[in-house]
């Protein structure tokens, strides 16, 4: 039984930068020769190269915490693999960047990985999927009580699903991270219902982050229909928004009603108004209010069924009271560009001020903790920065 997590809050969105040797040395050998790899750049710098996909990534774009837009700019543009923190792939190094910004344990997301949920050749996905979830269940096991990882899936089928979920439970894994759409049909069709149920057997949470929908997918974001380059971030959380969408009008949460979805990186704050439009919607058109396969308003699945992780979005908290904060899950995304690491701690006394201690408690520890069944016990997020005080 893992000891109890120490005092500190609990990211519930962090990643890893996934080394040189995550898929090359962890796939099987049929795809060795094909697997995403590291090579120099034009600049000098290191990038991803993976298999029938346009996009290179560079690993300095991967792991910019805590630095300005121009830094990050040349970072990405000129850095190598050794340039970037260790701590973004190495277990014990991660321990002192947790301890920098006051966070007590982590859930584990791929960045890679993002990109591959919508790579073409599926069987190509699943491997280097399977390699991925080889290589972090090494890592987790570096800081078995701080570090919580996510095993990816490409759901070929339902039944290979169903393994990949076993098998994850089997590694230590505490959850799933989706990609937006399976290789089969939608995830509405009722063969899915197995895989759902599943999920609730084994505990399970089923995590959709952004970038991994077809929808939504990061040439979209980089390179939007319309107007200003930054429209495509602004269009970022619409993907995720669509998956809570076909979950909760399909009836998928009324017929499972203890299956538990993360919506994760696509904030919080609108929430609130998706709860009154999605109610608005059946109310409106329909006589009874409640759409055919329901037993209640959608704005009650959202409730019960649906988590979300934020990071830099304060009107999460000043919309809280309109909606269930105990589904609130506050994250630093270190190490990516968007994280609030190192200065995570400072953000959140201004941002969450309104907040009751025990709203806070919930939101920055508990909430997750309890999300994914992890040995948080009742040690307070606060202790830490107190003791330091």
């Amino acid at each position: 039984m893992k000891a109890l997590i120490g005092p500190g809050a609990i990211s519930a969105d962090s990643h890893i930068v996934e080394p040189p040797n995550c898929y090359v040395d962890y796939i099987e050998p049929k795809y060795r020769d094909v697997a995403p790899r590291v090579e120099r750049g034009e600049n000098g710098q290191d990038i991803y190269v993976i298999k029938d996909m346009k996009k290179t990534v560079p690993m300095g774009f991967l792991a910019g915490a805590g630095m300005t837009p121009n830094d990050r700019a040349k970072f990405a543009a000129t850095t190598k693999f050794d340039g970037i923190r260790r701590g973004s792939w190495d277990p014990k190094a991660r321990a002192a960047d947790q301890d920098q910004d006051g966070i007590a344990a982590e859930i584990i997301y791929a960045s890679v990985g993002m990109l591959l949920c919508t790579h073409p050749d599926a069987e190509y996905k699943n491997a280097c999927m399977q390699a991925y979830n080889r290589w972090l269940q090494e890592f987790c096991g570096g800081q078995p009580n701080r570090l919580f990882g996510l095993a990816q899936t490409a759901v070929l089928s339902v039944d290979s699903a169903i393994q990949d979920f076993r098998r994850a439970k089997e590694m230590g894994f505490v959850g799933m991270m989706m990609p937006g759409n399976p290789i089969q049909g939608d995830y509405d069709k009722p063969e899915y219902d197995a895989l759902w149920q599943c999920a609730v057997d084994l505990e399970l949470p089923l995590a959709f982050h952004i970038l991994t929908s077809s929808e939504g997918s990061i040439e979209s974001v980089l390179a939007p229909k319309r107007g200003h380059p930054l429209g495509g971030f602004l269009n970022i959380i619409r993907a995720v928004q669509d998956v809570v969408c076909l979950f909760t009008l399909t009836g998928i949460f009324e017929r499972f009603p203890k299956l538990k979805l993360v919506c994760a990186e696509g904030d919080a704050g609108w929430m609130p108004h998706y709860m009154y439009r999605m109610d608005h919607a059946a109310t409106f058109n329909l006589q009874s209010g409640i759409i055919p396969g329901l037993s209640k308003l959608p704005s009650e699945y959202l409730r019960s069924n649906v988590w979300m992780t934020f990071q830099d979005d304060w009107i999460a908290f000043q919309t809280s009271h309109l909606m269930n904060h105990k589904r609130l899950i506050w994250a630093n995304d270190f190490p990516h560009t968007d994280s609030t690491w190192p200065t995570s701690q400072a953000l959140l006394a201004k941002h969450a001020g309104g907040l009751t201690e025990a709203q806070r408690q919930d939101i920055f520890r508990n909430n997750t903790a309890e999300l994914f069944n992890l040995p948080a016990g009742n040690e307070s997020w606060r202790m830490q920065k107190l003791a330091a005080e």
